[in-house]
């Protein structure tokens, strides 16, 4: 009976993730040579050819692709069963750890994660990052959840499993008081400091739109990525602010800040982005249950 040799698959893996021979053999910490060695000894276990060449590059072919996917499956199958092990998630330990993107509201966070905040038996772990760097720790098993506000597509080889667990309206705000009560859109908004989320942001995409379709145009005071910078300077410098509600929550509690509109279909969406996983969370699966209940 045949056995495949994952050895040889795992060098395979990671030729076809580089592209590159001498990159992978690199990263490998072997020679080009032995690398070469490997491949051709499984291309002739399965025989098959998996790579052509494209000059210095290696490109997959039909066969090489389909490979591809097996071993994406094996080597994620494998990275999982290591962090269940490290995590203690065997013993019935419930540790979570989330991947949020940086520029990601701290208050939507914190709202996300009350129902097992404090729990003695969840320890939680929280990275911030971009979501292309947290998308790479998913993959391998080393988050169990991203908290995002951009939606992400499965292929075959990240069969990302991505939900939307809340939206949440985008207001304008500013200090409170007499001009919140007599503001109108768009008429009045030229009249305070304006600042906005950052050009290469979903808000920031509707917000033009909207303003394009009211025929004006806005000169921003200051354009932020970070919800969190935006939440301190839409409360300490008197101009205002274009931000989800929930962003400037505590503000708008306190008084400090005081709503002056709603903006007509101008939304802030979250996703919930996981992995397939053989071995459900059961902190993880309560999380999603309790934000799915209050959309």
């Amino acid at each position: 009976m045949r056995q495949l040799n994952f050895h040889h698959l795992y060098y395979f893996w990671m030729v076809a993730k580089e592209g590159h021979l001498t990159r992978a053999a690199q990263k490998l910490h072997v020679s080009q040579s032995a690398l070469s060695s490997q491949i051709r000894q499984l291309q002739e276990q399965l025989g098959q050819e998996l790579f052509s060449r494209d000059g210095r590059s290696l490109r997959l072919t039909e066969v090489g692709h389909l490979v591809l996917q097996y071993a994406e499956s094996i080597f994620s199958l494998g990275n999982e069963l290591l962090a269940l092990t490290e995590s203690g998630e065997l013993q019935r330990l419930q540790r979570l750890r989330i991947g949020s993107v940086a520029t990601l509201s701290r208050n939507f966070q914190e709202n996300f994660l009350r129902p097992v905040i404090g729990q003695a038996e969840v320890k939680l772990e929280i990275r911030s990052a971009s979501l292309e760097e947290l998308l790479e720790l998913l993959r391998v098993h080393k988050l169990d959840l991203i908290l995002s506000n951009r939606a992400v597509a499965a292929d075959a080889s990240t069969p990302w499993r991505c939900q939307q667990i809340a939206e949440q309206g985008v207001c304008i705000v500013g200090p409170p008081g007499k001009p919140a009560k007599q503001f109108r859109f768009p008429r009045d908004l030229g009249r305070l400091p304006l600042l906005l989320p950052g050009p290469g942001s979903e808000i920031r995409s509707q917000f033009d739109l909207l303003c394009e379709g009211h025929g004006i145009e806005v000169d921003p005071y200051a354009e932020v990525d970070d919800m969190a910078m935006l939440r301190l300077l839409a409360r300490d410098s008197g101009g205002l602010a274009i931000v989800p509600e929930v962003v400037v929550q505590d503000e708008l509690q306190s008084g400090k800040l005081q709503k002056y509109c709603v903006l007509e279909n101008v939304v802030e969406r979250f996703y919930a982005i996981t992995a397939k996983r053989h071995f459900e969370l059961l902190a993880l699966k309560i999380l999603l249950e309790k934000s799915l209940e209050m959309r």
